[in-house]
């Protein structure tokens, strides 16, 4: 066996074998997998093999249509079958809410160029003739949808990363995973020692066991799955065509073609979690014991959609173990803290995923970055405060709504609540309606009256409108406030501080006592983040960013990190609030000594409000004048009253996460992965009005942000008035122009003070200047939209600067 290598891939399931065969494909030759069996051990081999584009998430569903798209390739590579059954699929709704979201994914679709088409019963009856459409109002086809042979695919794709130089060594236990000081590992097996420059965990059922030889905590636990196969059926096996896979959400189930007969799949309520105390390592070809009474009632239900099912009877039952992360998605990306330790875990559905987890992380690792925008599987997108607790939790309850709804108002109850600041207490009993922000609890808005306690998820406009709408008068017409917990904020300290800020953003570094904005980019242009950047002296500096991307920022930071320089994650340890509105200067003045009218807009200073030692910055995203107050945990409460006591006279209000985004669009004001992600760049967003592109600093970006610059964006943002009905815009829906899909939504809502539907989203450059009237297509229906360029509150900026 060889002792060195440049990547150490540990695991030899599917997606093991495509992160080994997409590193030969962009070029890594000299990359080796480990694998203590056979391949496909563990999940692989026993898996239902079924495959489909539907994902909430647009790039996810992307790399999913990659994925299926690659067995072809894979097949003219090697001459293997992957056994392929491009038959299509139908997913069913049988009430308004499922129907809806259907319709949102399709309208997704539809700038994505998948040839999804929505049907209806007499369509349905055609496509899946043996489902019985009692209640069934219509459902989403999708013609990619299909199945093909797990091992014979997972051995496609070894075989082509062999054909591309790779080395598989099967039998071979890792047994220790060393970092060396250089950040190159040492990976001990029962068979020697390899040196590698990479290690990949794709460990699958053994991903937690692998992380913690590294000392690295992976969010992801097993649960069992159930399927089965039937008998032969006469209505399926004398057919001339294949039947298409049909999925089922009221059944929370999946139906497809076994041979003569059918594999039926659930996702019951009842469900179990596996190996709550580490998966055994002599688990691996091994079935879990049938468990029929644990899915009784979605059997039960399955008699009732598809009859035939009553009369055939069983041939076999598959019951094995296979992982989620708690949001559902794979866990992908470099390892948070770790130098050169990657991870391929957590990938649920490894047959729609897995070319695409593949593609993904060899692009990371060879090209510095991926294609697109990633965050969703991003193993970063979940911090150090995670535990197995929580995780078990949320693994369950994603478990039990994989084929729910999923409203884009949604709050998920398991594990909850978790993190919490000092002002929980006192929030709640102001009547805080409570939302979950990277596991911290955050107000959507406070109840009064008879205003919901509980905001009722919908695609359209929900019972919370009035309440919002109350909020955000508050605001408008006196002061409000609200916790500034929910940012990420960091403290950048040290005698480099500065010309390491300088080349990190790629904006103006402000001067002691001011603030500034400024976008982090990539080394392609493209956005890392959107930032406050305050200097509080010329060795002290903090920045302030989006709190769900501590994690995602610290990561970069580290990866950049220079000799005299600290980046430290505060985000925890620096709390207080924000005041808005045209009395916050009043509020404020009532609270202090000093002449707040001397605080300029974008000024920074440390200042004592009441009894408590704060920073306060003039700035405010409502885009009305507002400060940012910050301060110690331990001081919050008192900070509260300090300043309610003050607002009483001016009727201060509290006010949520619901009114700030209402507030936000008044001003076209952009949010972090909606309007600027790593999908974007600063030119395409606008945010290059805040690169300083005068600065003699060679900051990250700069070659391709120039060039954006003298060519221009392809497509820019902008923001449209929309005539809508009952729902807004909520992030993806198509815009259409001259009978063509031109672009797509980033966000939207209704704005309150305009009394109006507001929408954020990219237009080709070209069509700009038109100003035009374009279409938005939300939940099936073209809404009129009137491109607009003047904000809707304070277009001059005069009270927000004065």
């Amino acid at each position: 066996m060889q002792t060195t290598t440049r990547v150490c891939v540990i695991g030899g399931g599917v997606v093991g074998a495509s992160v080994l065969y997409h590193l030969t494909k962009l070029g890594w030759s000299d990359v080796m997998l480990l694998e203590r069996s056979d391949l496909t051990s563990g999940s692989t081999w026993h898996a239902a093999g079924g495959f489909h584009t539907l994902n909430g998430d647009t790039n996810m569903a992307a790399l999913q249509g990659y994925t299926i798209r690659l067995y072809k390739e894979l097949e003219e590579i090697t001459g293997m079958s992957c056994g392929l059954h491009h038959v299509g699929g139908v997913t069913l709704a049988d009430n308004r809410d499922r129907f809806d979201m259907l319709l949102a994914e399709r309208a997704k679709h539809r700038f994505m160029g998948l040839d999804t088409e929505i049907v209806g019963p007499e369509e349905i009856a055609k496509i899946a003739p043996i489902t019985n459409l009692d209640g069934i109002i219509g459902g989403l086809y999708d013609p990619l949808d299909g199945h093909l042979d797990p091992s014979g695919t997972t051995h496609a794709y070894a075989r082509a990363a062999r054909m591309g130089g790779a080395t598989i060594e099967t039998h071979c236990m890792v047994r220790e995973t060393n970092p060396r000081a250089d950040g190159t590992w040492d990976v001990v097996t029962d068979r020697g020692t390899v040196h590698a420059e990479h290690v990949v965990n794709a460990g699958g059922l053994w991903a937690r066991e692998v992380g913690a030889m590294a000392g690295v905590y992976l969010p992801l636990h097993p649960m069992e799955h159930q399927y089965i196969v039937t008998d032969d059926i006469p209505e399926i096996y004398q057919r001339d065509t294949e039947h298409p896979h049909v999925m089922d959400p009221a059944g929370e189930s999946y139906l497809r073609q076994e041979g003569r007969g059918l594999c039926i799949g659930f996702y019951e309520q009842p469900c179990r979690p596996w190996a709550v105390d580490g998966t055994p390592w002599d688990f691996g070809h091994e079935l879990l014991p049938d468990d029929f009474d644990k899915i009784a009632d979605s059997i039960d239900f399955a008699y009732k959609r598809f009859p035939v099912l009553a009369t055939a009877g069983v041939k076999s039952v598959i019951h094995g173990p296979f992982t989620f992360a708690p949001d559902g998605n794979p866990l992908v990306g470099p390892v948070p803290g770790m130098r050169n330790y990657w991870s391929a875990c957590g990938v649920m559905a490894g047959f729609s995923q897995g070319g695409g987890v593949g593609l993904t992380l060899a692009q990371w690792m060879i090209e510095g970055e991926p294609e697109r925008d990633v965050m969703a599987m991003d193993v970063a997108r979940f911090g150090p405060w995670i535990t197995p607790g929580y995780t078990r939790r949320k693994v369950i309850e994603n478990y039990q709504k994989r084929f729910s709804v999923s409203y884009p108002n949604e709050e998920l109850p398991a594990a909850r609540p978790n993190r919490t600041t000092p002002m929980y207490d006192i929030f709640t009993a102001l009547g805080a309606v409570w939302g979950a922000q990277y596991g911290l609890e955050v107000p959507n808005y406070f109840a009064q009256g008879r205003e919901p306690t509980f905001e009722t998820p919908s695609f359209r406009r929900s019972d919370a409108f009035a309440a919002t709408a109350r909020e955000v008068a508050a605001v408008r017409g006196g002061v409000g406030i609200n916790e500034v917990q929910n940012f990420g904020k960091y403290r950048v300290t040290g005698p480099r501080a500065r010309a390491w800020l300088d080349r990190i953003m790629a904006g103006r570094v402000p001067a002691p006592g001011r603030l500034s904005l400024t976008p982090m980019l990539s080394d392609r242009g493209r956005l890392i983040g959107d930032f406050t950047v305050s200097c509080l002296d010329e060795t002290e500096f903090r920045l302030t960013a989006s709190y769900g991307a501590q994690a995602y920022h610290m990561r970069w930071f580290q990866k950049h990190q220079e000799e005299g320089v600290r980046v430290e994650n505060i985000s925890d340890s620096l709390t207080g609030f924000q005041i808005a509105g045209p009395r916050a200067g009043d509020v404020l003045a009532a609270c202090m000594p000093d002449d707040v009218s001397e605080l300029r807009f974008l000024d920074v200073r440390r200042m004592t409000v009441g009894m408590t030692a704060c920073t306060v910055q003039r700035v405010s995203y409502t885009g009305d004048l507002g400060y940012e107050i910050y301060c110690d945990p331990t001081g919050q409460r008192q900070l509260w009253t300090t300043l309610t006591q003050a607002g009483a006279a001016h009727g201060i209000t509290p006010f949520g996460m619901r009114a700030m985004m209402s507030l936000r669009l008044d001003k076209f004001f952009g949010s972090w992965m909606a309007e600027y992600s790593p999908d974007y760049t600063a030119a395409e967003t606008g945010l290059d009005r805040f690169i300083s592109f005068d600065k003699t600093t060679d900051f990250i970006g700069r070659a391709a942000a120039e060039a954006e610059r003298a060519n221009g964006p392809a497509r820019r943002l902008v923001a449209f008035e929309v005539q809508a009905e009952d729902a807004d815009v909520q992030g993806y829906e198509p815009i259409w122009l001259d009978g063509a899909v031109v672009g797509f939504c980033t966000s939207g809502g209704y704005s309150h003070h305009a009394g109006t539907s507001l929408a954020l989203g990219f237009l080709p450059s070209e069509r700009v200047a038109e100003a035009p009237v374009v279409a938005i297509e939300i939940l099936g229906r073209m809404c009129p939209a009137q491109m607009v360029t003047t904000p809707f509150f304070d277009p001059d900026g005069a009270r927000m600067r004065g």
